[in-house]
Formats: structure tokens, C-alpha cells, sequence
């Protein structure tokens, strides 16, 4: 008999998400987490003002309409306000999409391994996920996620740069999935690392929505701008998909303090451009570091790197283990790889040492 509510069968289901480990502390010793893909900058010029001003109304709810914040990322993204939406980060809007598009006996497909919230969100909303496993070299492989699309998809998600591997796929080959994947099925382009990309033909998503309607793009204050710690983000789409995902948002889950803070960042762009160009400097000093001492790693596009260690997670291990005597966190996971944000120069200059300490897979 049962004798306390009971949740769904499906929450029983959802994986934890396992958060980036801070370091150990140490006295006399600087320690460095490069665990979560933080920005290592403080907020932008205004930023704090701005949020301390906000701060003074904590006695009053947010505007729930967001609308200075729509109307500056309107004007910033040359689009319509009603094609946008927020929420609390790109992982609030990303649960709030699923969860509106998708349901019990539903599928969504999605590569893997890539951003581990994906997983939760699916199961969070009783639908089924189909992952979809990465190429050898950790890109997404499109003509299998677009094979895997069945009557039953209802949304299918393309994560690039992709987390944790760091690899972006091309718009060319985004645009040929998408000339594959039926019309009623939403297309989630996670384009929360879009700032750090430097490729050819790199994906727009803006082109996209605009060419494909089914098509949302989802992007961050986290990370880029450095706002992580207030959860705020946004998607781009048309009207009709972002009139549902607004409808299924916690109201007043954008606080006034971010809203404040986001809408000072729009304003100091040339000053953000300037810390991003110097963080993606940083990854490919560190890149070629990690290169020259014999590893070979994927392209990076985002503000981290990738170490792989497939079928491996003793190897993984011993990979955290050596970080963190070099007093820095990294992000394992077990028997796939390690990821190790871009932060700090002294603390990417202990991934390198770390990179010629020790052995490379198969050695």
C-alpha cells in the first residue's frame, strides 16, 4: 500500500547535475577553479552600479515584462522584442522548452556526450531522450542526429560549442541537418559559448531562425558577460515558439539585480569583446601548451578545453588527482574526459605544466 505521495516514474530517472568542484584550499598557495567555465573578469564597467542600484528595491518583485532588458536586447540583436524570451540562464529557457514542446511518449534528441542538463531537463518533462554519440574526435555528428529523428522528436538539440568538448560545428552543415529534420520538430541551437568562437563559416543563429522557423537559439549572460552568479539568458525565435516559452516561465524568476546588470553589460560591448578576445588568446596559448607537450586535443571554440580519456576513468582520475596538486580544479568525467576552463593566466599556465607532467593517453 502506498502510503506517501509518490513523483512521477520519470524524476526517479533524472541523473544528478554534478557541479564544478572548487579547489582545496591551501595556505600560502594560490589555487585556481577552472571546473565551471567562469569568467575570470569581474563585471563590465557600470555592471555593479547598476546592480547595486537594483538592489535598493529588493522589498519589490521584478518587472515581470522584462521590458527594458527585451528592449535592449532588441536593439542589440536588431530583432523583435516578441521573438525573444528570458530565464534564469540558458539551462532555465532550455527546461522551459522541453518542458512546453514535450512531454510523456515524446523523444528528443541529442548528441552525446554534451551539456549534461539536457538529460535532466528530458526527464524532468517525462519525455525520452535519444542520445546520439559524438564523433571520435567530440563533434557532433549531424547526419546521425538527423537519422535518429523519428514521428516521435519533438525537439532535437545541437549544442556548439559543444560542452564539454569544446567543438563547433559549421553553418553549412547545420543548414544541411536542418534541411533534414521535419518542420514541427524544434531545433534548440545552444549558442551559450557563442562569443568565443573563431572559425570559418561559424554558425549564425540569428541566419537561421530567421531562414527556419522551427529553429531557437539559445544564448547566456553566464558566461561571456561574466554574469553568471545572477542566472540570466535568452533565446531568439519567432513569435509563436516564444510566446509558450514565456507562458511556461516561473514569473518573476528574472530578477530586477540581473535585469539591471545584463542591460549595463549591452551597454559596455567594445570592453566585453575586449576580455573575450583576450580569453580566447589564452586558450590557444594554452592549446598549443598542451599540443607541444604531445597531447592530442580537440579544437576549442569555447572558454575551456578538452583532455579526453575514452574507456578510461582510472586515467581520468589520476588526470583530477595531478590538477589538484597543482592547486587547480578541473571537470572529470569518468571514462570520457576532462574538461579545464580557460581562466586566470597562472592558473592556465599550471594546465600546460600539468599537460607536460604527465602521460598522454595510450603512452
Amino acid at each position: 500500500m502506498v502510503t506517501t505521495p509518490l513523483p512521477r516514474a520519470s524524476v526517479a530517472e533524472i541523473p544528478p547535475y554534478v557541479p564544478g568542484r572548487a579547489p582545496a584550499s591551501r595556505p600560502g598557495f594560490t589555487s585556481y577553479k577552472l571546473s565551471s567555465n567562469e569568467n575570470p573578469y569581474p563585471p563590465l564597467p557600470g555592471v555593479l552600479h547598476a546592480a547595486q542600484a537594483a538592489l535598493e528595491q529588493l522589498n519589490r518583485y521584478p518587472d515581470m515584462g522584462n521590458a527594458q532588458l527585451y528592449a535592449a536586447l532588441a536593439e542589440h540583436l536588431d530583432v523583435d522584442a516578441d521573438r525573444l524570451a528570458l530565464g534564469t540562464g540558458s539551462v532555465g529557457l532550455l527546461f522551459h522548452l522541453v518542458q512546453a514542446f514535450a512531454g510523456p511518449g515524446d523523444e528528443v534528441v541529442h548528441a552525446w556526450r554534451s551539456f549534461e542538463a539536457y538529460p535532466i531537463a528530458i526527464a524532468a518533462a517525462g519525455a525520452t531522450s535519444v542520445p546520439v554519440p559524438l564523433r571520435e574526435g567530440g563533434e557532433h555528428d549531424l547526419a546521425a542526429l538527423a537519422d535518429a529523428v523519428t514521428e516521435r522528436t519533438r525537439v532535437l538539440i545541437v549544442c556548439t560549442p559543444n560542452n564539454p568538448t569544446g567543438t563547433a560545428v559549421t553553418q553549412t552543415a547545420l543548414t544541411a541537418l536542418l534541411e533534414r529534420v521535419p518542420p514541427q520538430v524544434l531545433v534548440l541551437v545552444d549558442e551559450a559559448y557563442v562569443e568565443f568562437v573563431r572559425m570559418d563559416d561559424a554558425v549564425d543563429g540569428l541566419a537561421l531562425q530567421a531562414a527556419y522557423p522551427n529553429v531557437v537559439s539559445l544564448r547566456t549572460f553566464s558566461k561571456a558577460y561574466g554574469l553568471a552568479n545572477l542566472r540570466i539568458g535568452y533565446a531568439i525565435t519567432t513569435p509563436e515558439i516564444a510566446t509558450p516559452l514565456r507562458a511556461v516561465a516561473t514569473p518573476f524568476g528574472v530578477s530586477s539585480v540581473a535585469q539591471a546588470a545584463a542591460v549595463a553589460s549591452l551597454s559596455s560591448v567594445q570592453a566585453l569583446m575586449g576580455r573575450v578576445d583576450a580569453l580566447v588568446r589564452e586558450r590557444e596559448r594554452v592549446l598549443a601548451g598542451v599540443r607541444a607537450a604531445g597531447w592530442q586535443v580537440p579544437d576549442a571554440q569555447g572558454n575551456f578545453c578538452w583532455f579526453p580519456f575514452p574507456g578510461d576513468p582510472e586515467a581520468t582520475m589520476r588526470f583530477v588527482t595531478a590538477a589538484e596538486q597543482l592547486g587547480v580544479s578541473v571537470r572529470p568525467f569518468a571514462g570520457e574526459g576532462v574538461r579545464a576552463s580557460i581562466g586566470e593566466h597562472v592558473g592556465n599556465d599550471r594546465v600546460i605544466e600539468l599537460a607536460q607532467r604527465l602521460a598522454r593517453p595510450g603512452e
